[in-house]
């Protein structure tokens, strides 16, 4: 199995942990991944769709923070980069474990992105990264 860990490194300090918490669990499961950076949550989409059209994946994570503004900007971000990224996947048959974060302030996102298991919150970067695989190890099993 090959995973594509596309991630949005607007908040590099927030991502970076985010990927960190995928990557420890995709280790421990001796799987092989490539990262891809785009811009923002908005570009996921279509990378999503660009990893698609390879069929050189088995299945894709998404990683980055939308973090509450002033404007409505934030309610279309999420709500537009999280459908997007399902549209690709029932369009493609491709499990993506979506791990991009939607909070209200940088400490929500810091704790929500920290492998430090001491805080008391899951880095939802390795939840990411179990969904994409378990979503991925049922496809295997159902059509085997």
């Amino acid at each position: 199995m090959k995973i594509a860990i596309i991630t949005a490194p607007f908040y590099r300090h927030i991502s970076d942990g985010l990927y960190q918490g995928a990557v420890n669990y995709l280790l421990g499961e001796n799987l092989e991944f490539e990262r891809f950076d785009v811009p923002g949550a908005l570009e996921i989409p279509l990378a999503c769709q660009y990893v698609a059209q390879t069929n050189r994946f088995d299945a894709i994570v998404t990683l980055g923070a939308v973090i509450r503004g002033e404007t409505a900007h934030f309610d279309h971000v999420c709500e537009q980069s999280a459908r997007g990224i399902m549209n690709v996947s029932l369009e493609n048959n491709l499990p993506i474990g979506n791990g991009i974060i939607t909070v209200e302030n940088e400490n929500q996102a810091l704790a929500r992105s920290s492998v430090d298991e001491s805080l008391g919150k899951e880095n939802k970067g390795k939840e990411a990264a179990q969904a994409a695989v378990a979503l991925l190890r049922m496809r295997q099993e159902l059509f085997k």
